[in-house]
């Protein structure tokens, strides 16, 4: 599969294609859906982590993982429609990964979490 260029890295998709969701794109894994579930807020912040070349990584895509910001599998009863995105990198970095599920560039942040309608919003799992 070709490599998507990132700043300071090469990044792989490992699986899957694409669908545009709730402002951002996530990966679905059934094409069929009438109405695509929205994925759920799961932090108004993006997460800095470490990532290690040659790892493959689960980016959660629903918002229900309680692995923050990693799936968990919670997708398959939560969200059925929607899957994680799994990328590995060619060269380890410090990333920021998205922790609203709405960023327009998965799995990383875009500043999407600091708009109106994120900040207003209840957070997944919370009342």
């Amino acid at each position: 599969m070709p490599a998507l260029q990132r700043p300071a890295a090469l990044v792989t998709r490992v699986s899957g294609a694409c669908a545009k969701a709730a402002g951002g794109w996530v990966r679905s894994s059934s094409g069929t859906s009438s109405s695509p579930s929205r994925p759920a807020i799961a932090a108004k912040h993006p997460y800095q982590v470490d990532l290690k070349a040659g790892k493959r990584y689960a980016w959660c895509a629903c918002g229900h993982s309680k692995k923050q910001p990693f799936c968990d599998g919670s997708h398959k009863t939560a969200t059925p429609d929607l899957s994680p995105l799994r990328f590995q990198l060619e060269e380890a970095k410090s990333a920021w990964l998205c922790g609203c599920k709405h960023t327009k560039s998965p799995p990383y942040c875009d500043g999407t979490h600091k708009e109106e309608f994120i900040q207003k919003a209840e957070l997944s799992g919370q009342p």
